[in-house]
């Protein structure tokens, strides 16, 4: 009997499955290798002119004099402090300090926002308990929880990952609570039907059917990891936390170094960038081409 049941549920496995497959199927579109002239026009070429644009602007007000030098740096001046960094071998070390203090809270962010969401969204008194919470502290800004943070845990790592979760968790939550929500109910009737119940019909039906909105939410999970970790750092900053990018930035502003400042701007966007393009874009893309959605629009 138990080996009956064994193949009743492996069976209902491969029929959800099968399922799945068979709905982007019905929705899939016929794509093409796009060609690298083409690509280079369309994705590389318009973000590079926006820089040289920004960077003319940028050297005209210079020049201009709209302001005191002190507090407009030309390029040139900020692109010696990158190269005074590169020198001394310090520049990689203070990205890293702080990217990895992002990555890992927002990987514990995930393990914990992935599965309150899930609660939230299944459970209608949980919803109806921690819902209008979850919403509150997300609007709430996270350079708020910094000071209670440091009177809890001291000037310690644990205090920036404490700050990190408290800004990226409701956001990862309410992403994937917004994802269940659109979920036709038909995706739902039909998983029931075929056996696809509790921890199986959230892992089978609901969540690849909340894919997109849940992506979104971890898209701005991490923004608000990334700005949280920069606020906790500017503030708390201290030698013992080892020097970050927020740290560069409120060091620059300690010394006067308009030029510094204006570096660790440039090296907190660019992180924000990269993540974005090496991470999440190509994420987006491929849950749009199994969806039969890239080449719409």
């Amino acid at each position: 009997m138990a080996s009956t049941d064994t193949k009743a549920g492996a069976g209902r496995t491969d029929d959800l499955e099968g399922l799945e497959a068979g709905l982007d199927a019905l929705d899939a579109v016929e794509t093409r290798r796009t060609p690298l002239r083409e690509t280079l026009l369309r994705k590389v070429l318009p973000p590079v002119v926006a820089v040289v644009l920004v960077l003319v602007v940028w050297q005209l007000l210079v020049w201009a004099e709209v302001t005191d030098a002190y507090k407009l740096p030309a390029p040139s001046a900020v692109w010696d402090s990158l190269s005074r960094m590169w020198l001394q071998g310090t520049l990689f070390g203070v990205m890293w300090t702080s990217v990895s203090r992002a990555l890992l809270g927002f990987v514990l962010a995930l393990a914990i926002g992935t599965p309150l969401g899930l609660l939230v969204a299944r459970v209608k008194v949980v919803r109806a308990a921690i819902g209008p919470i979850l919403s509150g502290l997300q609007s709430l800004p996270s350079v708020a929880w910094v000071p209670p943070a440091v009177l809890w845990l001291g000037l310690n790592d644990r205090m920036m990952f404490a700050v990190i979760l408290l800004g990226a968790v409701p956001s990862i939550a309410n992403g994937l609570v917004a994802g269940v929500d659109q979920v036709p109910p038909l995706f739902l009737r039909a998983g029931r039907t075929l056996g696809a119940t509790g921890l199986r019909g959230a892992w089978h039906v609901v969540m690849p059917a909340a894919l997109p909105g849940y992506l979104a939410g971890l898209k701005q999970g991490w923004a608000f990891s990334w700005r949280s970790l920069m606020a906790a750092e500017i503030i708390a900053s201290s030698p013992e936390l080892g020097l970050g990018l927020g740290q560069l930035l409120e060091n620059g502003r300690n010394n006067s170094d308009m030029p510094g400042i204006f570096l660790a701007i440039l090296l907190i966007l660019l992180v924000g960038i990269a993540v974005d393009l090496l991470v999440f874009s190509p994420l987006e893309r491929a849950v749009l081409r199994r969806r039969g959605l890239l080449g719409r629009g």
